[in-house]
């Protein structure tokens, strides 16, 4: 296993871990306002994906797929369960073959960008993985303070630990 693969399984599963975590809070929980990132348990996770969805589609070169993160089976932790499976599973995929083709420093553009901007692919996988680990120890923050406990570290040696259980 290389670095990409350890990064990749870790960000995927810490994720997944932390939804299935939240599954036994009520909408209540999910949707309580904190003073800190995108102020909801559920908003941060819908961000999280969402953003997974978004560059995922980008760096493949695909249109980006519409946003029906509004639909409410689509915001349940099950719902967001299944988008993170489908969205990791076709970021892994392209990550690898960006690797295999030795395409990490080519740029592309990022018309999403107001103006659009040049951006290297393997700028772009290191921002997604760095940014879903930022918005993760908010929810750790939020499921501690909603008295979720049994908690993982979400580190990747804990994850790497635990892999053969995992897979």
């Amino acid at each position: 296993m290389d670095i990409l693969d350890r990064l990749l399984g870790h960000d995927a599963w810490t994720t997944r871990e932390l939804l299935r975590r939240s599954r036994g809070l009520t909408d209540d929980e999910l949707d309580r306002d904190f003073d800190i990132g995108h102020r909801t348990l559920r908003r941060t996770f819908l961000h999280i994906i969402r953003n997974m969805e978004v560059w995922t589609d980008l760096i493949s070169g695909q249109p980006v797929r519409p946003d029906d993160g509004g639909e409410a089976d689509r915001r349940s932790i099950d719902g967001l369960l299944a988008r993170l499976d489908v969205v990791a599973s076709q970021f892994r995929q392209v990550a690898r073959r960006l690797v295999i083709e030795g395409r990490l420093d080519e740029l592309w553009i990022d018309h999403l960008d107001d103006p659009p901007q040049e951006k290297s692919y393997g700028g772009a996988i290191t921002h997604l993985l760095t940014h879903s680990m930022h918005h993760r120890a908010q929810v750790l923050f939020l499921l501690r303070s909603l008295g979720v406990t049994d908690l993982p570290e979400g580190d990747v040696l804990s994850w790497e630990r635990q892999l053969p259980a995992c897979l």
